[in-house]
């Protein structure tokens, strides 16, 4: 597939907005929405290109579909562009849960919210499954490819394989191969790779953004204290950023131990209902330490509650996610010419077999907690084995994903329609109980 050209960056943005606004079911929905619209509709990214640079992301620590998002404004209008389409991707959920953060701090009640969006997740499976079907087809050109796929997705769904662990691990697959004279599968041809700036340029990149990272930090210090919630936020967020491979469940039993038993933000059974926000939600799941921070500011600030958790909120963000800007800006440019070193490319081509059975995983994850109730774990000794219960399955969410797949797939609606259709048949069931 050949790209079309670079959009417009008025168009772009317009693009990256109802991506924003659109993109729920986490990573897998989120990754399948980009390249649905980005390679398939648009065609402003090829596959080669659009792997590539899921390859990279599902390296760095952070959000991986933020950073993918990011990665794509930037190769379609460098660092405006980038900046453009992170912030289009973060800030639609940003304020949703800011906003349902308010709700549960007055009232204590977001259930109807909840309920009124069950709709859109399972009709977000359908656009998961598709793409799965698709990158696979696309990323999948032999038995060895096909195997390190499978044994990604056992590796990290049966042995809780850490996600480095699993992805250096395939690097180091496609660097044997290459170096054995192995005959790798042909892949679609790309556009020429980006020339990479002087290294100059990348020492100036890294001063800007950790400037923009840190400052506000030292500033926060100096000014609160270092025993300040906003101050304690600050580094605990920044933490996260650095160390949170592998997605949000990589780490959230951490972050909650810490910011329930160790600085007492939340309450105990308040993280499930972070959770439970950010995952109908826009954006990143990492979202969830938005509430985590909007607890904490509205409890221990000595501000007005409301007022204190919008700080916290706002602490939140800017620890969490600038550091993902850092991350692209800084090794994007060198990262496009490095494709055309032979085992560089090779080693990343395992990587991208294996990130397919990582989106596998993330589908079957995403698939079990949407059409049922309960998710039980079945000890085989080494393993753990998912078993969702049959009675719990939610004949509702199962109805409204079948027709999904229907619509898109046979019927080829547009995706927005389907998705507004699905939320519309979630809020009539969820009026009818």
């Amino acid at each position: 597939m050949q790209e079309a050209g670079r959009p417009g960056l008025g168009e772009m943005t317009a693009v990256f907005a109802r991506i924003g606004l659109i993109s729920f079911g986490g990573p897998a929905g989120q990754i399948a929405l980009m390249h649905r619209v980005l390679v398939d509709e648009k065609r402003w990214l090829d596959e080669a290109r659009f792997l590539h640079a899921l390859n990279y992301c599902m390296l760095l620590p952070g959000p991986e579909a933020m950073q993918l998002a990011t990665y794509s404004g930037w190769l379609l209008h460098g660092t405006r562009g980038g900046l453009i389409a992170g912030l289009l991707f973060l800030m639609p959920g940003a304020l949703v849960l800011v906003a349902l953060s308010i709700v549960y701090l007055l009232a204590g009640e977001v259930t109807l919210v909840q309920g009124l969006l069950f709709g859109l997740k399972a009709a977000v499976l359908a656009v998961v499954l598709e793409a799965l079907l698709k990158v696979s087809k696309r990323a999948l050109h032999s038995p060895a490819e096909v195997g390190t796929a499978v044994l990604s997705l056992l590796a990290i769904m049966l042995l809780k394989v850490p996600f480095p662990v699993v992805i250096v691990a395939a690097m180091a697959v496609g660097m044997l191969g290459y170096l054995l004279g192995g005959n790798r599968a042909h892949r679609v041809e790309s556009a020429a790779s980006i020339d990479a700036p002087p290294l100059a340029h990348l020492f100036t990149t890294l001063a800007l953004w950790l400037g923009i990272w840190l400052r506000p930090l030292a500033l926060l210090f100096l000014t609160l204290g270092a025993d300040h919630v906003f101050t304690q936020e600050g580094g605990f967020f920044s933490i996260m950023a650095a160390v949170t491979f592998g997605g949000a469940y990589a780490v959230l039993a951490w972050v909650a131990q810490q910011a329930v038993e160790i600085h007492g933000w939340l309450q105990p059974d308040e993280m499930l209902t972070g959770l439970g926000l950010a995952e109908t939600t826009p954006g990143p799941l990492i979202l969830v330490l938005v509430f985590v921070g909007f607890l904490g500011g509205a409890r221990l600030s000595g501000l007005d509650p409301v007022l204190g958790g919008l700080g916290g909120a706002l602490v939140a963000l800017w620890f969490t996610f600038v550091p993902s800007f850092l991350f692209i800006f800084a090794g994007a440019p060198y990262l496009e010419k490095l494709r055309e070193v032979k085992w560089l490319s090779a080693a990343l081509g395992s990587v991208t077999a294996a990130v397919v059975g990582i989106i596998a995983n993330l589908a079957l994850w995403f698939g079990m907690h949407v059409l049922f109730g309960r998710v039980e774990t079945l000890m085989a000794g080494p393993l753990e084995i998912p078993v969702p219960q049959m009675a719990s399955l939610d004949i509702a969410s199962l109805l409204i994903a079948a027709a999904a797949v229907v619509a898109l797939s046979v019927l080829r609606l547009n995706m927005i329609a389907v998705l507004a259709m699905a939320a519309i048949m979630g809020i009539v069931i969820s009026a009818l109980g």
